[in-house]
């Protein structure tokens, strides 16, 4: 059996799935759907729940890790998840992925302590992880060319939409049923979709093995490259540990890069099947997409993660009603994957102008949120800026992932496209860890100049519990209501400001992955321009 390298493909010929009939595909794509409107509700619930949890948990000061801890775990698994489907086959990988969120989901339900609460989200991260590069994977196996942008646009509606509602729904059912409702529901569902998609996908058509049983599975778990996977794991965890914490750790950051370093010596020299090649790393077009994209995608999950506190805390709206602030933002996040994938995405080819020019229009629209984000801004006005938002972000998902498989070979699609998933994936740790640790040492000193300003006597308490509970701000009054309001919209604003500048510094690198393939390099532009 020839083994998959640099040159060969993520998922070989012996896994190639039959061809699926148009009943089978409507169940694959409904319970993968729920399956991703499970995951994405969890990147987001914690905006409106966070303040109940943390009084619950008493983790004001701690608040933060509620979502870090998820998304650090999601983006430390994500880059083996790419490796591990071809190994076991996506239909037997998405069966653990599944396990694990569900497990993680009971967990963080019936958690009594707040150590115990980060653990059901970790491992509840590492399943959805497993999750967000399987539901591509899937796509890139069983979807002709000429649909797949279509798909990659509803896998992105998938997500946008457990996004906004996530908030929404932990907005209305925390404050009246309890937060632990929300896990409560969501895993026994997890955990019973699971064994569903298992036998709704087809058997790769050359595999009859039962892939429970030892003779199948003992083989293939010899075949994992554990020194890499698990030096890649703890150089990201200790990274983005490090940027989560209100005040930056350096300590975790100097151990990652030994950790990374040994990574990249393994990869490229002690295992035949490396999680990420080394060579793919080098390649301009996929090292400048992933890191274009990352950027990018690190100020879409800064809006997506602080507008609900914004409008909470400096607009005084009800938990419920700010989740609503996210609807606009990911309708257009939608609307601009499927827009270009049904429009424009109707062969390979490049998309770098596009790519540019929509790089360009979320920049604007993010600077234009940072000046918008006040109290007294037109509803409708904000509204419609964070639209055009979320529509940019939506269509560079598709017009980014579209030219790197323009500037790749087939043969390593795969691969290359786990990539992405993973950088896209850090972006969402990058934005609550990085962003979360940018607005807490922001609003931070802006709380404590603000009181000390006014007269007021230090409140550590009240600041502890300002930190973890932006809802807090509607229970104050007078002066102590005024320098709440006032700080948190200063730190929105600077959060918000910042990931403009960051969008544009992504442009700059969008713009050095090129257009020309690298099969046509030195033989004149590639066959098709955008």
């Amino acid at each position: 059996m020839m083994r998959p390298s640099e040159q060969t493909p993520l998922i070989s010929n012996q896994h190639e799935a039959r061809a699926l009939g148009v009943q089978r595909g409507l169940v694959i794509l409904v319970l993968m759907g729920v399956l991703i409107f499970i995951q994405a509700t969890n990147m987001s619930m914690m905006t409106t729940a966070q303040s109940n949890i943390a009084a619950d948990l008493d983790a004001f000061a701690e608040a933060s890790w509620f979502t870090s801890a998820y998304m650090i775990a999601m983006s430390s698994i994500t880059p083996l998840a790419g490796r591990l489907s071809q190994i076991f086959t996506p239909r037997l990988y998405v069966v653990f992925s599944t396990t694990l969120l569900a497990f993680g989901l009971f967990i963080s339900a019936a958690a009594p302590t707040l150590a115990v609460f980060l653990l059901g989200r970790a491992v509840a991260g590492c399943g959805s992880g497993g999750l967000m590069s399987t539901s591509i994977i899937l796509v890139l196996d069983m979807v002709s060319k000429k649909r797949r942008g279509l798909c990659i646009g509803l896998i992105n509606c998938g997500y946008t939409t457990g996004v906004a509602s996530g908030a929404v729904i932990a907005g209305l059912l925390a404050p009246t049923l309890g937060w632990r409702v929300i896990f409560w529901v969501q895993a026994p569902i997890a955990l019973l979709l699971g064994p569903l998609l298992f036998f709704a996908i087809p058997r790769p058509s050359s595999d009859d093995a039962n892939p429970f049983k030892p003779e199948y599975l003992l083989p293939n778990l010899a075949r994992v490259d554990y020194v890499g996977a698990m030096t890649l794991t703890i150089s990201v965890v200790l990274l983005l540990t490090s940027l989560a914490s209100p005040q930056i750790i350096v300590w975790p950051i100097l151990v990652s890069l030994p950790f990374f370093g040994l990574f990249v010596v393994a990869e490229s020299r002690w295992t035949t099947e490396p999680i990420i090649p080394v060579k793919i790393l080098r390649a301009r077009g996929v090292m400048f997409t992933c890191l274009a994209g990352l950027g990018l995608m690190m100020a879409r999950w800064s809006i997506l993660f602080f507008t609900p506190v914004y409008a909470m805390a400096v607009r005084g709206w009800s938990p419920a009603s700010a989740g609503l602030f996210l609807i606009p933002t990911n309708a257009g996040f939608g609307l601009g994957g499927l827009l270009v994938g049904w429009l424009h995405i109707r062969q390979t080819g490049s998309y770098y102008i596009s790519s540019l020019i929509i790089f360009v229009g979320f920049a604007l629209a993010s600077f234009v949120l940072s000046f918008l984000s006040t109290p007294e801004s037109p509803v409708a006005l904000y509204f419609s800026v964070i639209f055009l938002n979320g529509l940019f972000a939506g269509a560079l998902m598709n017009y980014t992932l579209s030219h790197l498989l323009h500037l790749t070979s087939p043969s390593v699609h795969y691969i290359v496209t786990a990539l992405l998933a993973m950088s896209r994936g850090f972006a969402g740790s990058f934005g609550s860890a990085v962003g979360g640790g940018y607005f807490a040492r922001i609003l931070k000193p802006s709380l404590e100049a603000g009181f000390a300003a006014h007269g007021l006597p230090p409140q550590p308490e009240l600041v502890r519990e300002l930190l973890g509970s932006p809802a807090t701000v509607m229970r104050l009054t007078g002066t102590e209501r005024l320098v709440a309001t006032e700080s948190y919209e200063h730190a929105v604003q600077m959060l918000f400001l910042a990931g403009s500048i960051l969008a544009l510094v992504s442009t700059v690198v969008q713009a050095g992955v090129g257009w020309t393939p690298e099969t046509d390099k030195g033989n004149g532009d590639s066959e098709v321009q955008d």
